[in-house]
């Protein structure tokens, strides 16, 4: 079990450097929000789906699971509509920045959703992650818009976590993820039809386009997507939504090295970061000395 999470920890934090590489995708790709948006899930979908029917899984969900998959479709694909929204009116730095606040956000709502006492560090560190925020948002207040969407995009992540940490653990994680893109995807084409977006000009994207779009729908999505699910199995949303902390900090020094100067910021921006590292680090040192605790005294019983 503790091998099981220690590996899921590490592959988490592999998969976070992946989902920081998704926001420089974002600002990489041409195309604006909603259609970006509407390609990722799409070109997702029928490669997970093409992948789970080769492998043979059962594509059949029970009912309370259907809900949880539409549920978490709506939460995920507008999510990821503010999440490049947010990209496209500011910057990479600040819509990853802003991500931060949902370990506070979970350390509120955590206890609600798995009806368990509130841990008093982990609201602490959610609010020392709040102030790094207010740090960022206060030296970068040209990009509040951007600040706005990346607030609403951070919400819906939370409450996707919780739902889908509380029934992960009911069914094939896999297909899963296949129905939540698959909702996701369904929105979004509602969405773009309502609008009458689906012209020749929608369909007329560059190659360049073409491949960030497959690597944002294959291995940002159909990969990290699932596997975030899956490690959902050994952590619990607070620890996975603290993780995910560590996206801007991944996030912001590649989109240094990739954008340069647009992305340098004003020191109080950093000195906000610095923060939210700190919460990052202190609340695994906390989490392993409690485990340390649990796991020794049991260690001594006889088999």
């Amino acid at each position: 079990m503790q091998k099981d999470k220690l590996f899921s920890t590490l592959h988490f934090h592999f998969i976070v450097v992946i989902f920081g590489f998704t926001a420089i995708l974002g600002a990489l790709i041409s195309i604006s929000a909603i259609p970006l948006v509407w390609y990722r899930m799409t070109m997702a979908t029928i490669g997970l789906g093409l992948i789970l029917w080769f492998r043979k899984h059962n594509f059949r969900l029970d009912k309370t699971i259907t809900w949880v998959a539409i549920a978490c479709g709506l939460l995920i694909a507008f999510h990821w509509i503010t999440f490049f929204g947010s990209v496209k009116v500011s910057n990479v730095s600040v819509t990853l920045s802003v991500l931060s606040s949902g370990a506070f956000l979970t350390s509120l709502l955590e206890p609600i959703f798995y009806k368990r006492k509130v841990i008093g560090y982990e609201v602490f560190f959610g609010l020392l992650v709040i102030l790094g925020l207010v740090l960022v948002l206060g030296t970068e207040t040209t990009h509040l818009k951007g600040f706005i969407y990346a607030v609403i995009s951070t919400v819906l992540a939370v409450l996707f976590t919780l739902i889908n940490g509380k029934y992960v653990t009911k069914t094939d994680p896999y297909v899963l993820s296949f129905y939540e893109l698959f909702v996701g995807s369904v929105v979004v084409t509602l969405v773009l039809s309502f609008q009458g977006s689906f012209t020749s000009e929608f369909f007329a994207i560059s190659s360049k386009d073409l491949l960030w779009l497959s690597i944002l729908a294959f291995v940002c999505t159909s990969y990290a997507f699932v596997v975030s699910i899956v490690v959902m199995r050994h952590l619990t949303p607070y620890s996975i939504m603290l993780g995910i902390n560590m996206e801007p900090v991944y996030g912001i020094a590649l989109a240094y090295a990739i954008f340069g100067e647009k992305e340098v910021m004003h020191t109080g921006f950093y000195i906000g970061l610095t923060f939210i590292l700190i919460a990052v680090l202190a609340n695994g040192i906390y989490k392993l000395k409690s485990t340390k605790k649990t796991i020794l005294p049991l260690a001594r019983k006889p088999k």
